[in-house]
């Protein structure tokens, strides 16, 4: 499943469940008004960890998987903002700038953007 945004990674996951919004609300407690302005990225994702565990439980996203990583990523991506995990390791949050340099300055095509995530994963 590749997603582009939270909300539709979340939405793709539910219905890959089985879910239509409605029974996913009332089997987990969600407002469905919310969960639908999530999916369509009408609203943006807490990033509250309680929240977003439990949306991750709800969808049967495996704890420590890269679907988590993920998961947390595209909500993080979704309010701007860059994951702790990335902003608290030295090595990488260093090259960021050039990162965000090469990004402004240069229309990336999806290979050279492989290729430079490639290198920040390996850093």
């Amino acid at each position: 499943m590749l997603a582009k945004s939270f909300g539709e990674f979340f939405r793709l996951k539910r219905i890959k469940l089985g879910y239509t919004l409605r029974s996913f609300c009332t089997q987990f407690g969600y407002d469905p008004g919310n969960i639908s302005r999530l999916e369509r990225s009408v609203a943006i994702p807490s990033l509250d960890n309680e929240i977003l565990s439990g949306y991750s439980r709800a969808l049967q996203i495996k704890q420590d998987s890269e679907e988590q990583v993920l998961f947390y990523d595209l909500a993080h991506s979704a309010k701007g903002q860059i994951p702790n995990d990335i902003r608290n390791n030295k090595q990488v949050s260093t090259m960021l700038p050039a990162f965000f340099r090469t990004v402004r300055n240069k229309q990336l095509n999806e290979e050279k953007l492989k290729k430079l995530m490639e290198l920040l994963e390996n850093a």
